[in-house]
């Protein structure tokens, strides 16, 4: 069985279920573009997600049930994305070979490839074809992703009667996500920062080139906070963000700043630093920051800094249609960068 990462006609309702909040958005298409039918977000209790994978999976049906409820979403269709441990994207070179053939090779060499048992997971890929005249490999690239959270996540969905109709990966979510919305991808890294994790790609002369999901996240910070001020975690997510000064202890703030997301830095450029290593010849011109955790203060300009690229802040829901009259345009805007993953699943189309 392959992952459905691709198929046609309707498109799905996009739920991203990380492991602090579930994220959903409707999308329809609007000429050449999208427009919003629905959008939201809900906290999930602590412990229901974790490391990617479902550990409590009735809590989190009944808050998708509900957001969905509250949303007055009646599209049963919908896509989720996948990361962490559970899931590889591991990019190979392989010699240039039909499609039929690429896949029997596949099948057959997969084990030297991926660190699981081969009979445990789902696998995908894709021949990104960039074999040119007189060379005879190309790129191929390879997904696996656990059967035991695949299944979790898909039958959670079914028992709440929903149609999981796409299972993607967060970071090609993201990568979509630019696309459709007419962006230059070429030569960009996207780093989406969620509570629990970090998801890094690279885009290379129109291939994703790397995706990796580092084990940090905007919920590290706000724990240092609150042992540091001993406070409840919503004061602490304020003053992270901003909305709250603690004049007297600004200081120890800052220093709890630095340390953690100069932790966040160093992953990400260990990143940045090996792809400038492997193509020497096809610079970095920006970085794509999305994610609840880039409402940091101030983190734009500190990767800026440290890694010597343009940033930028993304918001997938800047240039799209909505009724105004249904939904907060003010609410659109504080929401719209934690909405990378759920858009980028959204804008996928199914016809199962």
């Amino acid at each position: 069985m392959k992952l459905p990462f691709l198929f046609s006609n309707d498109l799905v309702v996009g739920i991203d279920i990380g492991s602090h909040a579930v994220k959903v958005c409707e999308l329809e298409r609007h000429g050449h573009g999208y427009g919003i039918v629905a959008l939201g977000g809900a906290v999930l209790p602590d412990g229901a997600v974790r490391d990617g994978a479902l550990v409590n999976a009735k809590m989190v049906a009944d808050v998708v049930l509900a957001l969905l409820s509250n949303l007055k979403i009646k599209k049963k269709k919908v896509g989720i994305s996948i990361s962490g441990y559970s899931v590889i994207v591991k990019k190979i070179s392989l010699a240039t070979m039909d499609e039929k053939r690429l896949e029997s090779y596949i099948l057959a060499e997969a084990e030297q490839y991926i660190p699981f048992d081969i009979d445990d997971v789902y696998m995908d890929f894709q021949d990104m074809k960039t074999s040119s005249a007189g060379h005879g490999h190309t790129e191929v690239v390879l997904v696996a992703a656990k059967k035991e959270v695949v299944d979790g996540f898909t039958a959670m969905l079914e028992g709440i009667g929903l149609v999981p109709a796409i299972v993607d990966i967060d970071g090609f979510a993201l990568e979509n996500a630019h696309e459709v919305i007419g962006r230059d991808v070429n030569d960009v890294v996207f780093v989406n920062i969620g509570a629990a994790k970090i998801s890094v790609s690279i885009i290379s002369g129109g291939i994703s080139v790397a995706a990796r999901d580092i084990p940090v996240g905007s919920r590290q910070l706000t724990e240092r906070i609150q042992d540091l001020l001993d406070v409840e975690f919503d004061e602490a997510e304020a003053i992270k963000l901003g909305a709250q000064r603690v004049q007297e202890r600004e200081d120890d703030i800052a220093a709890i700043y630095s340390s953690v997301c100069g932790q966040w830095v160093v992953e990400i450029k260990k990143m940045i630093d090996l792809y400038r290593v492997n193509h020497p010849g096809q610079p970095l011109r920006r970085l794509s920051l999305s994610g609840g955790g880039s409402k940091v203060v101030g983190l734009d300009d500190f990767l800026r800094m440290e890694t010597g690229l343009e940033v930028d802040i993304f918001n997938p829901l800047a240039e799209m249609d909505f009724n105004a009259k249904k939904i907060d345009p003010d609410y659109v805007q504080a929401i719209g960068r934690e909405m990378a993953i759920a858009s980028g699943i959204a804008i996928r189309s199914s016809a199962i």
